[in-house]
């Protein structure tokens, strides 16, 4: 059995769809199998036979069959069989039993379902032969490939759109704009059903496709976006390289033109007007022009310029980069009475130029501007426009300053009347002829307290105070010499006295508040009156003098101060001075030459206390007197805190007690006259008849009055027996608690029991007076009491005293 599987081979028999093409013939093509050497026999193979073993070519099916009954694939076939149904043939893998059906005992193998080489392009299943007997595996398993035959059942798509491009206007003939790609599912290495090919459909008068790559081309140079800005190009791919019965598919492609700059700006019309008042300040816009052009973008910036000389110098032309407008502003006061009509040249070009269009033309446009100065009612101005004047400070009031003047620039020439703004000149220094302009002193002028003055001039028409202009003048006042020179400062020096002669004693210069062209130049000399002749002046010839000693050794017991007065001239014109003193004090020098002390007073000076120990001594007298000051202070203070203390009415305080006390021996737990005093009232002020003392109480007295203890008598008619019934249940669950600490506990109850042999002290029920009452039972009440006893046993003795 053996030897007879190691001869046993299959045959396979194709059929698919190129069979006609190979005449209907069977193929056959002998494979050998992965194991077919180990299954030869060694002596066969020696002997150069071989056995065959798989023999079969590979599978093919049609995809998209469309018929009713199974398709044919193929068969398998072993030469060991021998037609009686010994073998049992079987397939496993990708679609057996599902799409793929062998027949067990011919090996015919059926597909059952409509294949898609698009969605599977071949499936991989194994073949089996068994003997149908034992199901021993006759043959070694084999691998075999069903492969689906592509038929061209899919059209081209184009996946990436929809497609937008865009070309510059103007391109010239074949530029690329862009490029478009079809996909076609069929197989590509089949025949020609995924070969595509490109055409235009539709725009082909303006476009061309590469009928391979799909590259899209200009077909013309004349493209203007100015007249058309889009295209709509419809490109068609065909299958089959564009045979007949290929599929097809197109798509539609957006081709956007841009813009070049290749139209220049154009001004609507060539003349434009605009009127403005000649008062127009400078920058004052006067309109708008702009310049049309049919570009778009960058394309369409522009700057404008003033070509004409005249232009220029008036006016202003600036662009607005929001709008791309020209705005023309005043640049030069503009006069209605020099000339009334301007004519301005605008000139507009494109901001950037492309040099390939330069042929086409220049890239700009001109406008004539007419502008139109209307007159108005203009306020006088002042010529020349000087604004500076002198004026000796000598002069008389009503000296001519000056002269301003002030013509009306209109036709009408209207006569001019001046003022003097007082505002800048409230003291009337200056006054002005109304008529004239002549400016005049009002004051006396003082350089030294005023060297310039700012006024403002006022120009205005006679018949219109409103048109009104303005001037400010400076008026310079020019110096005489009319101060004397003085000393820079009193001076003070001081001389040892041991002094030598020729010794520098001060170095003195001198001010003068006049300010001479030339500059100053004093002379120093000792006035006529000067008596002393210890001292010498020196003029040094620089606006200084210097004062030596002309004697030796002073005694400041004999004189302690010389005045030494100098006389000091300055240089005109007119030639001024005056004589001022200097002081020199004879001071007591050390052997160095360093002042110690001058004058006599230093002797008695020495004597007295320092500056330091007055200023200690009077640091002391000060803290002393706060210390008084606080000390009185605390002790007002203290008296009054006592004051109102005792000025409380007692009647309005609450005095607790929560100490019970150690008897009628302890005095010391708390203070019994505070008791006594509740009841101790200096004034009564009356009462309503009830209780206690009125007017009509015995002598007349009210201070000695007592108030009554009061008494609680028990009514007969109540009945307490709920209340007692109460408090002894709670009594008796107090003491029968364990809890309860093992100390006295203070119990309040509200309820005091009819059997107390003690009356109730409350007020609430006192309706007798103090005299009605005896106190005789207090001493009943146990030695805690008998103080209490006592104490009402007196107040009640002394009342008697004071009724008998």
């Amino acid at each position: 059995m053996a030897k007879g599987l190691q001869g046993f081979s299959w045959t396979m028999l194709l059929l698919f769809c190129t069979i006609q093409e190979l005449g209907a013939r069977a193929v056959h093509a002998a494979v050998e199998g992965p194991d077919l050497r180990q299954l030869g026999d060694p002596a066969l193979l020696a002997g150069g036979r071989v056995k065959r073993g798989w023999v079969w070519n590979q599978f093919f099916v049609v995809e998209e069959y469309t018929g009713t009954e199974p398709l044919y694939v193929g068969k398998i076939h072993s030469d060991s069989d021998e037609g009686d149904g010994s073998i049992k043939y079987t397939i496993s893998g990708e679609g057996a039993g599902t799409i793929f059906l062998i027949d067990e005992i011919t090996g015919d193998i059926h597909a059952t379902e409509r294949l898609d080489r698009e969605q599977k392009t071949f499936y991989t299943l194994r073949a089996q032969a068994r003997d149908r007997q034992t199901d021993q595996l006759l043959e070694p398993e084999s691998e075999f490939i069903i492969k689906v035959q592509d038929i061209n059942d899919s059209e081209p798509r184009f996946l990436e759109g929809p497609y937008i491009g865009s070309v510059a206007e103007l391109s010239p003939i074949g530029t690329s704009v862009m490029q478009v790609m079809a996909s076609d599912a069929d197989d590509p290495t089949y025949g020609s059903s995924a070969r595509v090919v490109y055409s235009v459909l539709e725009g082909e008068q303006h476009f061309t496709v590469d009928s391979k790559t799909g590259v899209i081309r200009t077909a013309v140079a004349d493209l203007d976006r100015e007249t058309q800005d889009r295209y709509e190009v419809v490109i068609r791919a065909t299958d089959m390289a564009g045979q007949l019965g290929g599929l097809s598919g197109s798509t539609t492609v957006t081709i956007v033109v841009t813009d070049v700059n290749d139209n220049p700006p154009r001004f609507p019309q060539k003349m434009y007007q605009f009127s403005i008042v000649e008062t127009a300040p400078v920058g004052t816009a006067i309109g708008r022009v702009k310049a049309e052009d049919s570009d778009v973008g960058e394309n369409t910036d522009m700057t404008y310029q003033v070509k004409d000389e005249e232009g220029v110098e008036m006016f202003k032309v600036t662009t607005d980069s929001n709008t791309q407008e020209a705005v023309i502003t005043v640049q030069k006061p503009l006069d209605y009475e020099s000339k009334k009509v301007h004519t301005v040249v605008v000139e507009a070009l494109n901001k950037f130029v492309d040099p390939r269009f330069v042929d086409l033309g220049t890239f700009r446009d001109q406008a004539i501007v007419r502008v139109s100065v209307l007159d108005v009612d203009e306020p006088p101005e002042f010529r020349p426009p000087s604004n500076l004047m002198e004026v000796q400070e000598d002069a008389h009031i009503g000296s001519v300053v000056g002269v301003v003047t002030a013509l009306d620039p209109d036709t009408a020439n209207h006569p001019v009347r001046y003022a003097i703004d007082r505002s800048t000149d409230a003291e009337r220094i200056f006054d002005i002829d109304a008529n004239t302009g002549a400016i005049v002193t009002g004051k006396v002028l003082d350089r030294e307290t005023a060297g310039w003055h700012n006024i403002t001039v006022l120009a205005m028409e006679e018949d219109n105070h409103s048109q009104v202009s303005r001037a400010s003048l400076r008026i310079r006042i020019l110096d005489v010499n009319d101060n004397p020179p003085e000393l820079a400062t009193p001076y003070e020096a001081a001389v040892c006295e041991d002094a030598k002669p020729g010794q520098l004693i001060q170095t003195i210069s001198v001010v003068d508040r006049d300010e001479p062209q030339g500059g100053h130049r004093f002379y120093f000399t000792l006035a006529p009156e000067a008596t002393s002749h210890h001292f010498s002046l020196l003029d040094i010839k620089d606006n200084t003098a210097a004062v030596h000693t002309r004697r030796m050794g002073f005694n400041r017991q004999e004189q302690d101060v010389y005045l030494l007065p100098i006389l000091v001239v300055d240089s005109g014109p007119p030639a001024l001075s005056s004589t001022g003193t200097l002081t020199i004090r004879v001071c007591g020098c050390d052997s160095n030459g360093a002042i110690q002390s001058c004058n006599s007073t230093a002797y008695v000076v020495s004597a007295t206390l320092s500056p330091g120990a007055l200023i200690a001594l009077l640091v002391c007298v000060l803290i002393l007197v706060v210390l008084v000051l606080l000390i009185l202070t605390l002790k007002r203070h203290h008296k009054s805190h006592l004051t109102s203390e005792d000025d409380e009415d007692m009647r309005d305080n609450v005095i607790k007690y929560n100490d019970e006390g150690g008897g009628e021996q302890d005095t010391e737990a708390y203070d019994m006259s505070a008791l006594r005093s509740l009841y101790d009232f200096s004034e009564i002020k009356g009462s309503d008849g009830g209780g206690g003392l009125g007017e009509g109480g015995p002598n007349g007295n009210p201070a000695s009055e007592l108030h009554a203890l009061p008494q609680w008598v028990q009514s007969p008619d109540l009945d307490f027996s709920m209340f007692r019934d109460y408090i002894c249940k709670k009594v008796e669950q107090a003491d029968e608690d364990l809890s309860v600490p093992p100390y006295d506990s203070f119990q309040t109850y509200a309820f005091e029991g009819s059997d107390s042999p003690v009356p109730s002290l409350s007020s609430i029920n006192t309706w007798s007076s103090g005299s009605e009452q005896d106190f005789s039972y207090l001493g009943g009440w146990g030695p805690r009491f008998r103080q209490l006893a006592a104490l009402y046993a007196g107040r009640r003795g002394e009342e008697d005293s004071e009724e008998s």
